[in-house]
């Protein structure tokens, strides 16, 4: 029984110091309504950072799009370029072939009709491969230039 008595004793201890707390105001820490406020201020500013993030992420992925139109377009440019070239280097064997038969021709006194007709017609076409060459290179460099011109307009 005195261990019973002892331990209501303290039990009511106890809950005299729980009520003698509750009784204080609590001098400690902010209050629940400043604490709501505290809390309102950062989830607007929370919202406010998040939507930075999201114009910043769509302004990106507005680049990253831009600059995978220009990567495609200079890769057909590129490619454009390297099938004239390979045209040209075409062109230029076949003129090589020719002038060298025709100096053959020209060392043993021979004029060779045929010779002289190829000749030239290997010519016209390193001419023209040329000229294709250099006219991909301008509109590469135009293609280049174009969003340059359209930025300071």
């Amino acid at each position: 029984m005195d261990d019973i008595k002892a331990l209501e004793a303290r039990i009511t201890d106890a809950l005299d110091r729980i009520g003698v707390r509750l009784a204080q105001p609590a001098a400690q820490g902010p209050s629940v309504a400043e604490l709501t406020a505290q809390l309102q201020e950062e989830r607007f500013a929370n919202a406010q950072l998040e939507e930075r993030v999201n114009q910043l992420k769509a302004r990106q992925d507005g680049h990253v799009a831009d600059i995978e139109g220009r990567i495609k377009e200079q890769a057909a440019q590129i490619a454009a370029l390297d099938a004239e070239l390979q045209q040209l280097r075409g062109s230029n064997a076949d003129l090589t072939e020719v002038c060298a038969k025709l100096r053959s021709a020209a060392t043993e006194g021979v004029v060779d009709a045929e010779l002289i007709n190829r000749a030239l017609m290997a010519e016209v076409d390193g001419l023209t491969s040329q000229r294709s060459a250099e006219a991909a290179e301008v509109e590469a460099i135009l293609a280049d230039l174009k969003p340059l011109l359209q930025q300071e307009a």
